[in-house]
This record gives C-alpha cells, structure tokens and sequence, in this order.
C-alpha cells in the first residue's frame, strides 16, 4: 500500500509505507535477489556458534585481531568486486599485492625512502600491473583467466627475484607499522564512531528529502530511522567494545581504541560504493556487465570499462599487499601467496558479488571478508587444523556460488533480471 502527496508546486510524491517496503523487499528476495542477505545471516550464525563455543572470541582482544586479520582479504576482494561485475576473474591479485608490498619495503629498507613516497609507489604499481592485464584482455581478446593465470606465475618470480631469491626484508617505518597494528586513541575512536553515524543519518535524510522534491518513489521513514539506528547501534556498541582495555599488562603497554585499519576500510567502501551507485561510470560498468553488446550499441566505451576494471582491482590488491606488509612487520617470497587469492576471491562471492557479472557492491567485500575471517579466527580458537578450516571454507564458498546460480534463475523464471 502506498499514500501520495503533492507539494506547493504541484509536484506528486508517492509515499510507500514500511508494510509496503517490506512486501516490495521480500518479493524481490522471492525473485532471486538476494544479496549480501544470505551472507550477513551466515556471518550472524558463525559468530553465534564460535561466541558460545568460545567466550574469547566475543573478546575485546580477537575482535580487534578480526580487523588486521581480514584486511587483505577485504581490500583485494574490493578490487575483485570490480572484475567479477564484468564476468572476468583476476587471478594475479594475491601476488600482485605481494609484489606492491615488496616494491615499498624494498624502497623503505634498502633505499631509504619515506612512507609517504613508498607508499604512493607501491599503489602506483599496482595500478600500471592493472592497466598491462586489461590492456591484454581488452585490446588483444585474450580470456582474463589466461592472462592472469600467466601473470599469477609470473608475479611469483617476480617476487623472488626483487626479495634475491628467499630473503626477507623487514620494516621499521613507524607509519607503515602502525596501518595494520596500532590504534585511534579512545577519544579519536568515539568521534570516528559518531561522525560516521551523524554522516550516515545525513545522507539518508538527504537521499529521501532529494527524491521526493522531484516526485521520485522515497522509503517510508520508518524503513529510514531503522536503517540509521540499526548502524547506530552496530558501530556505537562496536566502539565500547573496542575502546576497552586489551593489553595483559595495562600499566606498561596500554592497548585500546578501534583499529586504525577500520576507518581505511570504511573509507574505501563509501568511496567505491559512491562510484558505484552514484556516478556514470557505474552505470556504465553495471550496463556492460549485464550484457557488454547492448552497452557498446549504447555507446558505452566497453574496452575502457573492462581496462579500469583491471586497475581498480590491482590497485586495491596493493593496498592489501602494503597492509600485509605492515601487519607482519615483513614481506617474503611467500607475501599474497598461500590461500590470500582463494580467500579474496571467496569473500567477493560469498558477500553477493556475481560470478556471471552484472550483480555486486563493494559492500559485498566487506560481508564476504568478515565470513572468511570469522570462520579462520574462530576454528583456530576451536582448535581445528588449517585443513578443517579449508575444507569449511570451501564449502561454504560452493554453498555462495549454489545460491547465486539458483537466485539467477528464480530471477530469469520471474522476470527480475
């Protein structure tokens, strides 16, 4: 059921109410659109489980260590987001950002260079290794899943030879160490928290009032007030947790405050979701991602869309790589290697983003991530082997695929493509 009004100047504006929206929303969950819901229900009954199997791991302490643990996962399946929204797959991501994060070290410790010129060269990498790989499947047609399984094996060698074979360099730049180890101070900590709620409350408010001066369908406010008090809450209790004290020995090391890591995800997340959302790039990228044909009749530049894709997604792989770097105070031959592409490309499915393209946000990376790193923490805490871990881990990423090959055929039968 819906209400209209009309503005002083004439304007119709149709007010659903929130029985409506929630009708409207489960009928859409009905037609195969799903998601990050199924992901977000996972990650409540995971952090259920482990929470009652281990008290710890509702601890001030783990919950900070989930932030730093999940970091590179988040970040390159961020970048991966991108890639899958066109169909294609990038394989290369886990070394790539091993390599970035190789590049910095290697310019910190052996050349002597500051963080604030590493760091930008470390970025700048990635980003040229994206633009050489959607160059390549762009320009010369060759499947992404070739070209980025041949620069996979490449980006190992490369890695070896700028570490000298197996050597490992360490890093002793304090802001380098401080991105994936240290804290905002509690005072700093409560002021992230309520900007980003009082922001939040801004924008929805903004989005509704916006719309409805132009006459366009708004959310009831109730729906409104339950989203920002549902975030409220999140990050409000988040914070009292996080702001309590975490060291053993409080009187010569205290430790306290949320991660430094977690405002450079939120950041990257409402940067990448504004782009999406918002900007014609990413209504061009959604267009070429559901049917590349239609958007190049359309005029959509497709080449240059399926070339960015590929930057976007290597440069986010270096920041995880320069995270990872600073979360072990090192970078080795084995940096981006082992289960980082696996996990990566796991938390971008598992959170909602499509493998067929055309369907996923950035906040896909971030649900996904939180999943793969709460099943990791918490078997670990449990006591289970890394081969347990994986073999969960891996099904829980076939059960996200199932979902999302079922819900694109309820919505095909249905007409919600």
């Amino acid at each position: 059921m819906t209400t209209t009004t009309t503005t002083a100047g004439g304007v119709k504006v149709v007010k659903p109410t929130v029985a409506s929206h929630i009708n409207d929303y489960w009928g859409r969950v009905r037609g195969g659109d799903l998601g990050s819901l199924p992901a977000v229900l996972g990650l409540i009954v995971l952090c259920l489980i482990f929470g009652v199997a281990r008290d710890t791991f509702f601890g001030a302490l783990n919950f900070a260590n989930l932030f730093s643990q999940g970091a590179q996962y988040i970040f390159i399946a961020m970048g991966l987001v991108f890639v899958l929204l066109l169909g294609e797959i990038d394989l290369s991501a886990g070394f790539a950002s091993g390599v970035c994060g190789a590049i910095m070290a290697i310019l910190l410790t052996n050349h002597g260079w500051d963080w604030y010129t590493a760091l930008p060269a470390a970025m700048l990498t990635g980003i040229v290794i994206g633009f050489v790989l959607g160059f390549l499947v762009a320009k010369f047609g060759i499947p992404s899943f070739v070209v980025t399984l041949a620069a996979f094996l490449a980006f190992q060698g490369i890695l070896l030879k700028l570490l000298g074979g197996g050597k490992n360099i360490s890093i002793t730049d304090s802001f380098v160490l401080k991105l994936a180890n240290s804290n905002l101070s509690v005072a700093l900590s409560w002021a992230f928290a309520i900007i980003a709620v009082v922001a939040f409350a801004l924008v929805q408010l903004n989005t509704v009032r916006t719309r409805a001066a132009r006459g366009l369908v708004t959310d009831p406010m109730g729906i409104v007030l339950m989203r920002i008090g549902a975030l409220a809450i999140i990050i409000l209790v988040a914070t009292a947790i996080l702001t309590q004290e975490r060291s053993i020995n409080p009187v010569i090391n205290s430790v306290k405050g949320v991660p430094i890591v977690a405002p450079i995800i939120a950041f990257f997340l409402i940067v990448w979701t504004f782009v999406l959302g918002k900007t014609t790039y990413g209504r061009h990228l959604y267009a070429v991602g559901g049917n590349t044909e239609a958007a190049r009749r359309a005029g959509i530049p497709v080449d240059r869309i399926r070339i960015s894709v590929f930057v976007i997604g290597s440069f986010m792989a270096s920041i995880g790589g320069i995270l990872a770097v600073s979360r072990a105070n090192s970078v080795d031959p084995n940096t981006g290697g082992s289960n980082i592409l696996l996990y990566s490309v796991g938390a971008a499915v598992i959170g909602g983003t499509s493998l067929f393209g055309g369907k996923g946000k950035a906040i896909n990376a971030v649900v996904g991530g939180a999943v793969i790193t709460v099943i990791d923490n918490g078997m670990g805490l449990m006591g289970y082997t890394a081969g347990t871990k994986y073999i969960v881990t891996g099904l829980i990423l076939l059960i996200a695929a199932s979902v999302d090959a079922l819900a694109r055929r309820r919505a095909a039968s249905t007409g919600n493509r």
